[in-house]
């Protein structure tokens, strides 16, 4: 599989591209007012413990108070809670896993109190009207290592499937940790590298540790005492493999910055970064552009003549599968399954591309073949695997739905490049011109007996007020006669269709 990765930056934005086969996977994008604050750690006070609710609110310096849930406070003693799952690292199953039973946790009222000074790391930008979500149990990535401050615990990504090179590797940094009395999440990228490299991790995480604490004794409440890396040093960190065929930047500085980046942390690999020099932008070179705006329409067409209906909404994402003009070769069930397995792969591409999270809910074409349903499930999850967001799918529900979740962490694609629209405020639907043209005529009939005026003005929309005047031209003819009052009619182009105003003159 060809992996290529594209960074475009302009003075206030940058933009990252991952392109497999030609074909757009992922965006992720920083601009400079609104950075993600995920990862990054600060100094915080407790405005407010919530017992309701087993969290408190806490003020780090953002524009809202960040949550902190219970389940997220470490407490002492019991740092084998620790999750040691590699962040961004991929994981798909198809059947809920019971969690391991774990002692009861305490009262936040126990936990925390108010006014207390603490430090908190940010793992979910704000989304929406939500503040960001916080924890104490810090981690901090390095290219190899993920440092687990507060733990001793070694665990190694999933990914890593080789049995005699996770014994290896744990070996390793069990070593290496033995000395600095932390925990470690040896990462996927870390297979196959030698002591050196990873010894040389263990001693860049120690210092950034170092500086954190430092940081802590003296900064003021609400100031951040880490911060993650720049959108393309994080790109380079954390989505450069060895399969990674090339890195394009189309900036001279930028593309220093990562080499230089590169070279410390991955030897060899900094050779595949270049400056791309074209005159064509580099994102139109490679069609991203077009990607970006079919990203952000409902309706996902398919090779073979189905469609995917995308809908994101406050409480889940719905995805509902077409067949559309396909008819296929064979018969009907042939037809929705053959629309069905590609409509699979198409999914968790649009999920990845549009970094949708949360609960997803597919809806499948009706299948009556119970081995059709496998071969569609397996599919789906097969294309999940290369999705660096936590996955996890529930089988066919008794209504013929897939259930599934995605891990998010921050605003999707639609969220971050769009916003309500100020004429139907979210809805997606307008109210008709006749719609508002009978709201006006109950307006003025309740303006009239509520106030004394001799006539009238209604300033509408233009399609609203044409509609008044030539269609319903007898209607007001007989509102005047009924009500004794002269009634004029303006329109002005400010208005939305929905806006109208009733003026006594």
């Amino acid at each position: 599989m060809s992996e290529e990765i594209l960074v475009n930056v302009t003075p206030r934005e940058t933009r990252v591209a991952v392109v497999e086969n030609g074909m757009l996977q992922e965006l992720h994008i920083e601009r400079g007012w609104s950075r993600g604050v995920v990862g990054n750690i600060y100094k915080g006070k407790v405005q407010r413990v919530m017992p309701g609710m087993q969290a408190a609110f806490v003020e780090v310096g953002l524009e809202r108070a960040a949550f902190l849930h219970a389940n997220d406070v470490l407490r002492p003693g019991r740092v084998e809670d620790l999750a040691v799952e590699e962040p961004g690292a991929p994981a798909v199953s198809a059947r809920p896993v019971p969690p391991a039973p774990t002692q009861a946790t305490p009262p936040i009222g126990e936990l925390l109190r108010d006014g207390q000074d603490i430090v908190v790391q940010v793992v979910k930008d704000p989304i929406g009207t939500k503040g960001a979500r916080l924890t104490t149990q810090i981690s901090i990535p390095s290219r190899y290592l993920v440092l687990l401050p507060q733990s001793k615990v070694i665990g190694v990504s999933a990914r890593i499937e080789d049995e005699a090179e996770r014994a290896r590797l744990k070996a390793l940094v069990g070593e290496l940790a033995a000395a600095s009395g932390h925990g470690y999440i040896v990462r996927t990228n870390a297979e196959g590298q030698p002591a050196e490299a990873l010894a040389e991790d263990v001693a860049y995480l120690a210092r950034v540790w170092a500086l954190v604490e430092r940081n802590a004794a003296t900064a003021r409440v609400g100031s951040c005492i880490y911060e993650d890396l720049t959108l393309p040093m994080r790109a380079v960190r954390d989505l450069m493999r060895r399969d990674v065929e090339k890195v394009k930047v189309d900036s001279r500085e930028t593309c220093e910055r990562l080499k230089t980046f590169a070279a410390q942390y991955m030897p060899g690999l900094d050779e595949k970064i270049e400056h791309y020099t074209g005159v064509r932008p580099v994102f139109d070179l490679y069609g991203v552009e077009d990607e970006i705006g079919r990203a952000l329409e409902k309706e996902v067409p398919l090779k073979s003549g189905g469609y995917l209906v995308i809908d994101q909404t406050e409480a889940m994402t719905t995805v509902d599968v077409n067949t559309g003009s396909f008819l296929g070769q064979r018969n009907l069930e042939e037809t929705v399954y053959r629309t069905n397995l590609e409509a699979a792969q198409a999914v968790a591409r649009q999920l990845r591309l549009r970094n949708l999270g949360g609960i997803i809910i597919i809806d499948f074409i009706d299948m009556t073949d119970p081995e059709h349903r496998r071969q569609v499930l397996r599919t789906l999850e097969k294309s999940l695997l290369r999705d660096h967001a936590k996955t996890t799918v529930y089988d066919f529900s008794p209504l013929g739905l897939v259930e599934m979740t995605r891990k998010r962490t921050v605003e999707s694609l639609e969220r971050q490049l769009s916003e309500t629209c100020h004429e139907c405020g979210g809805r997606g639907m307008l109210k008709t011109a006749e719609t508002v043209t009978y709201e006006v005529f109950r307006e003025v009939v309740r303006a009239v007996r509520q106030f004394d005026a001799e006539r009238l003005l209604v300033i509408a929309s233009p399609k609203v007020v044409a509609r008044i005047t030539e269609e319903e031209s007898a209607a007001v003819a007989e509102l005047e006669e009924f009500l004794g009052k002269t009634i004029r009619f303006q329109a002005d182009a400010q208005y939305l269709q929905e806006q109208f105003d009733v003026v006594l003159l």
